[in-house]
């Protein structure tokens, strides 16, 4: 049981931190637009999962995936919604706007308590609310004092919100490989599209901006499926609970990555909002802690 669990710990934390060092990746595939990243990102991951289906013989299970109309569905507003987060994450990285990504990761979890509140009817706990409470000041401090909107950070926070939502509706009839492969395929004739658009405006540049370029481009696939397969590893072997307080690694990478390695502005008053975030995250932490030993006795 210690093995398995040390090595769920191994797992999560590789996912997370290679989720959280993504920004530098993504910095150094420019010139290229967010569109041609996310759409060579959707491709190869296609190419990816086929390759890994392949090798681990999974072909039945993604067959039958494929034979559940239900899952299918659930896939397709998926695919949809990691679409929709890639773009935006992407777009976030290319305007220097890493450490306002970041913030909405940290706002993540708590979207998802508040998800689970409108659709799933949970009842929350007094530290669930008052972190859910906290953050809504976060946001109103944020649009006060520096001026704008954080629609990147909410619509990060939303789409993956709503992504987890989704995938948490397939139950345990999808494996993380096939989910994937699903939802890559469903956006796989829009990438290649949009691939077409690219190439016939401003040209691809795939090819064209010298080997290591090409080599980290070409790289998409398993950087994108590479964390999700050590993240599903992680989580098979550990309490929900404890995962969940390992998910604010990435954020915090993430934000480190923006304000000290690519040298994003953090003004006083963008410290007051991260710093009332902060506190709903610890609140959030906190009632995680206090629900371990509960959850243990059931």
């Amino acid at each position: 049981m210690r093995s398995s669990t040390s090595a769920g710990l191994a797992y999560s934390f590789a996912a997370y931190l290679l989720w959280g060092v993504l920004p530098v990746y993504f910095v150094a595939l420019e010139p290229s637009g967010p569109i041609e990243i996310v759409s060579w990102r959707v491709v190869l991951s296609v190419v990816f999962c086929a390759v890994l289906i392949t090798v681990v013989r999974g072909w039945r299970r993604f067959l039958t995936v494929l034979r559940d109309g239900r899952a299918m569905g659930f896939l397709a507003l998926a695919a949809a919604l990691i679409a929709v987060n890639w773009l935006v994450f992407v777009y976030a990285v290319d305007e220097g706007q890493v450490v306002e990504a970041s913030l909405g990761y940290f706002i993540n979890p708590i979207v998802s308590v508040l998800l689970g509140v409108l659709l799933l009817r949970e009842r929350l706990r007094p530290l669930q609310w008052a972190a859910v409470a906290v953050a809504g000041v976060a946001v109103i401090t944020l649009v006060a004092f520096h001026g704008t909107f954080p629609w990147l950070a909410l619509t990060l926070a939303f789409s993956f919100g709503f992504y987890g939502y989704v995938k948490n509706r397939t139950g345990g009839r999808v494996d993380a490989v096939s989910g994937l492969a699903v939802e890559t395929a469903y956006l796989t004739p829009i990438a290649i599209g949009a691939l077409g658009w690219v190439a016939a405006t401003d040209g691809l540049s795939l090819g064209t901006h010298g080997a290591w370029h090409t080599v980290l481009l070409l790289s998409a696939g398993a950087v994108t499926a590479v964390p999700l397969l050590l993240f599903a590893a992680g989580a098979r072997r550990l309490p929900l609970s404890i995962v969940g307080l390992i998910q604010f690694f990435t954020p915090v990478l993430q934000f480190l990555t923006g304000w000290l390695l690519l040298g994003e502005p953090m003004p006083l008053e963008r410290w007051l909002g991260f710093g009332i975030v902060w506190v709903a995250v610890l609140l959030l932490g906190v009632d995680m802690v206090r629900q371990i030993p509960r959850n243990r006795q059931r």
